[in-house]
């Protein structure tokens, strides 16, 4: 049973994502990512995705999994080098990779998500990162026309919620996430609390529950890093 915009089943609330839809999905490396709606689609099988976000995971974790279950046809990402998978796929040909600058594709989202349909940035004029792209001049200086990104669902993940979709983050998972969560036209949010609606300061709400259509408690949640990195001890 669902209860408004909470919902009671990671299943039920990746139901409807169909073949060769588009998502934009939250999180910075591997954290802030929406591992429990990226293992319910995993099990739903749901083939041919076209997937925008920061990165692509690792080989075993978050979107990582969708591919090695080579349910993603298309990947649109500014960093993607943790996975051998992602490789492997790319140079067979297997998966359709678009690099995009991070801060084109931060804005790329946020402007999908305002209803923006492009806008021209200098970030990567003179780069193979221009070819096919409108150019313009503006006082002297060149600039590309990049196209804003509107997904037909996206999945985040937030630290807390309230009952109408409130959502606030928790350091690093800020990065992405609500500019994923604006560019849905349905956006799936699991949190790791929901409280009633009246318990979250409105000052520190980051993203307003206009854009969020269903909200699920996600429980506990594995913290897991890319690489780990430690200082030898000395002798």
């Amino acid at each position: 049973m669902n209860d408004g915009k909470v919902w009671n089943s990671f299943e039920e609330a990746v139901a409807d994502i169909k073949d060769g839809d588009t998502l934009a999905v939250g999180g910075f490396g591997l954290c802030g990512i929406p591992e429990k709606s990226i293992a319910a689609l995993v099990q739903k099988g749901t083939n041919d995705l076209t997937v925008v976000s920061n990165n692509c995971g690792v080989d075993d974790w978050g979107l990582g999994l969708l591919l090695a279950n080579k349910q993603i046809k298309k990947m649109v990402a500014s960093y993607v080098g943790e996975n051998k998978i992602f490789e492997q796929q790319f140079l067979s040909g297997e998966l359709e990779v678009e690099l995009t600058p991070q801060g084109t594709l931060a804005e790329r989202l946020r402007a999908g998500g305002a209803g923006i349909p492009g806008f021209y940035t200098a970030t990567g004029v003179g780069t193979p990162i221009a070819e096919g792209k409108e150019v313009k001049t503006f006082d002297g200086k060149d600039y590309i026309l990049e196209e804003g990104i509107a997904a037909d669902f996206a999945l985040v993940k937030a630290w807390k919620a309230d009952k109408l979709g409130n959502l606030v983050y928790r350091k690093t998972s800020r990065n992405f996430n609500p500019l994923a969560a604006m560019a849905g036209k349905i956006t799936i949010a699991e949190v790791e609390e929901i409280v009633e609606v009246g318990e979250l300061d409105p000052d520190h709400i980051h993203t307003p529950g206009v854009f969020i259509q269903r909200v699920l408690l996600g429980g506990n949640y594995e913290k897991r890093i890319e690489r780990l990195t430690v200082k030898k001890g000395e002798a």
